[in-house]
C-alpha cells in the first residue's frame, strides 16, 4: 500500500477521535461551563448535524476544485475547529467550534474514499478504502479511551489540542505523500442528491439507518456519566471499560460484515432486534458493576455491527432504483447515520432532564431500534414483493 494511504489512514483517526471522545468527557466539560448534562450532549448533535447536512453541501460545491488541495483545506478547517475548542471560552463558542470540525469530517470521508481508491490497482481498491476507514475503528478503541484519560487528568481542553495536533500531523502527511494529479469523477450536484431522495425505497432505508445506528446514541452520548453516577464506576474506570466498549464495537464491525454478505436485510433484522434486546436489558444490569460490563460489551458488539449491512443494503437498493446515482445514495447514508447520532443525542438529553432520568436512556434507545427493526421487515416484504404498497413503490 502507498504511503499516501497512510496519510488518509491518520486523518480518519484523528476525525474519528473527535467526533466520539466527547462523549467521554461530557461530565466534565458540563462542569467547567457550569452547564447541564443535556446542554453538554447537544454538543455531540450539533456535530453529528453539521456531517448531516454540511457535507453534501459542501461536497458539491467543491466538487470541480483539485483533490489534494481540497483534502489540505478540510485539514486545515478541521486544525481551525479543534483549537477553537480547545480554546472555547463558553458553551456557546464551543458549539460553533464543533461544526466547524464537523464540516471537514462528512467531506473528507466522502472524497478520501475515491481518492484511496484512485491510488492502488483496481484489484486493491476495496483494501485501500477498508485500509482508510480503520482509522474510524482505531479511534473508537484507542483514540476516544485515550482522549478521555487526557481530558479528565490535563482538562477536556488538553483533548482538543491533541486531535489538532494529530490533525497537524495528518495534513504534513497528505501535503508530503499524496500525488498532485488524482483523477476527480464527475461532481454530484445538489440536483443528483435531491433526486435519490426522491425514491420511497432508498427513503425507508435511510430510516433504517437513522434509528437503528441512533438508537445506541441514546444511550452512548451519556454513558461516561451513566456509568459514575448509576453503575458507581470511578472516572478513572470509566476510561479502561471506554476501550473494552472499543473493543466489542471492532470486534462487532468485523462480524457483521460477514453475517452481511450473503443477506443484508435479514442480517440487519436479526441484529436490530437483538440490539433493542439489549439496550432493554442494561436499564436493568446497569445499576450492578459486573452485570453492567457484559451487558455493555455485547451492546458494543451489537451497535456498530449494522453498519456494513445497512451500506451495503443501500447500494443494493441504489443499483436497482437510482443505478446512476449509487455514489450519492452512499453518501446520503453518511448522513443518515450522522442524522441518527443528532437524533438519539438530542432524545437522550430529553431523557435525561426528564424524571426518568440516565437509567431511563437504554430501553428509549431500544425503542428506537425497534422502529428500525419494523421499517426493516417492511423494507424485506417490499423486496420480496413489490408493489406499491405504502406508496413506497410509486415514489422509487
Amino acid at each position: 500500500m502507498p504511503l499516501a494511504l497512510f496519510a488518509l489512514t491518520i486523518a480518519a483517526y484523528a476525525i474519528g477521535t473527535t467526533e466520539f471522545v466527547i462523549v467521554g468527557l461530557l461530565p466534565t466539560v458540563a462542569q467547567d461551563l457550569g452547564i447541564t448534562l443535556p446542554l453538554a450532549g447537544l454538543i455531540v448533535s450539533v456535530y453529528a448535524l453539521g456531517v448531516t447536512f454540511g457535507a453534501p453541501v459542501i461536497t458539491a460545491l467543491t466538487g470541480r476544485l483539485p483533490r489534494k488541495a481540497l483534502l489540505l483545506g478540510l485539514m486545515l478547517l478541521f486544525v481551525a475547529g479543534n483549537t477553537a475548542a480547545a480554546l472555547s471560552p463558553d458553551y456557546a463558542t464551543l458549539l460553533v467550534a464543533r461544526v466547524v470540525s464537523a464540516f471537514a469530517h462528512g467531506v473528507f470521508f466522502s472524497v478520501g474514499a475515491t481518492i484511496a481508491a484512485d491510488l492502488v490497482p483496481e484489484d486493491r481498491r476495496a483494501s485501500a478504502i477498508a485500509l482508510m476507514f480503520m482509522g474510524l475503528t482505531v479511534a473508537i478503541v484507542t483514540g476516544v479511551p485515550l482522549g478521555t484519560f487526557i481530558g479528565q487528568s490535563l482538562g477536556w481542553r488538553a483533548t482538543f489540542w491533541a486531535v489538532a495536533g494529530l490533525g497537524v500531523v495528518a495534513l504534513l502527511g497528505i501535503a508530503a505523500l499524496l500525488p498532485r494529479r488524482l483523477s476527480r469523477a464527475a461532481p454530484a450536484g445538489l440536483p443528483d442528491q435531491l433526486r435519490v431522495l426522491g425514491s420511497g425505497r432508498l427513503l425507508l432505508a435511510f430510516g433504517m439507518t437513522a434509528l437503528g445506528y441512533g438508537g445506541t446514541f441514546v444511550t452512548f452520548t451519556f454513558l461516561a456519566a451513566m456509568l459514575e453516577r448509576v453503575t458507581g464506576f470511578s472516572s478513572g474506570a470509566v476510561s479502561l471499560i471506554l476501550v473494552l466498549y472499543g473493543l466489542a464495537i471492532a470486534a462487532g464491525n468485523l462480524a457483521g460484515g460477514r453475517l452481511a454478505d450473503r443477506d443484508p436485510v435479514r442480517a440487519l433484522g436479526w441484529l436490530f432486534a437483538a440490539q433493542a434486546a439489549v439496550l432493554v436489558l442494561f436499564s436493568v444490569t446497569a445499576v450492578s458493576p459486573l452485570w453492567a460490563l457484559a451487558t455493555l460489551a455485547a451492546l458494543g458488539f451489537l451497535s456498530f455491527a449494522n453498519v456494513p449491512g445497512l451500506q451495503l443494503y443501500v447500494v443494493q437498493l441504489a443499483q436497482r432504483f437510482r443505478p446512476g446515482a449509487v455514489d450519492v445514495a452512499s453518501a446520503l447514508n453518511i448522513a443518515a447515520f450522522n442524522l441518527g447520532i443528532a437524533l438519539g443525542a438530542w432524545i437522550g438529553g430529553m431523557v435525561v432532564d426528564s424524571p426518568l432520568g440516565l437509567i431511563a436512556t437504554p430501553w428509549i434507545g431500544g425503542l428506537m431500534v425497534a422502529g428500525a427493526l419494523v421499517l426493516t421487515l417492511v423494507s424485506a416484504a417490499l423486496d420480496r414483493r413489490p408493489s406499491p404498497g405504502l406508496g413506497l413503490q410509486r415514489n422509487a
